[in-house]
């Protein structure tokens, strides 16, 4: 993310034709605050401009979320699954890794790699013994960012509203998203 300078933010504001009161009560922030920024009276934390950045992304309709990126149909296996079915529904989707669900909250991950370190005559083992740690959840509101973010260390993205998965999110779709 290329830091914005307080013109580039005063001049977006204002293209927009927010006031700073407008923007300030978008982002959560206080108006003063966004004059002082906008001034450049003041650096802001991190979080504060990215709360900012994220309400003028807002007011321009370009903010891409999880639920405009996610798959709604979760392919997975459940913890006590045996890992030769999990193996199964992996080549049959052509997936190297499936999440792990029980009753539609993540538990974990089972991939080809978890399998072949987990040694021989492993295929009637329940996925639990097998399977590594859950990949991470987002809220179905999450911004592109955040879920880039996450998939530089992981491998998808669960998201999870309540607690429950309604949708996964791989690199392949937020690079099917852009193009």
């Amino acid at each position: 993310m290329e830091l914005p300078t307080p013109q580039d933010l005063r001049e977006r504001r204002t293209t927009l034709e927010l006031t700073q009161s407008a923007l300030a009560d978008a982002a959560g922030v206080s108006q003063p605050l966004i004059a002082r920024i906008e001034g450049g009276d003041v650096d802001p934390r991190l979080s504060t401009l990215r709360r900012i950045v994220n309400a003028l992304d807002e007011a321009e309709g370009e903010v891409v979320r999880a639920t405009d990126l996610m798959n709604e149909t979760v392919i997975s296996v459940a913890p006590d699954d045996a890992v030769i079915d999990a193996i199964g529904q992996m080549e049959a989707e052509a997936y190297s890794q499936l999440p792990v669900l029980q009753n539609a909250v993540p538990v974990g991950s089972i991939s080809q790699g978890d399998v072949i370190h987990a040694g021989e005559n492993v295929g009637e083992l329940p996925v639990s013994e097998v399977m590594s740690e859950s990949f991470p959840t987002v809220a179905p509101d999450a911004t592109v960012d955040e879920i880039r973010n996450l998939l530089d260390h992981y491998k998808a993205v669960m998201v999870t509203d309540g607690g429950e998965t309604i949708g996964i999110i791989t690199e392949a779709d937020i690079a099917a998203h852009l193009s």
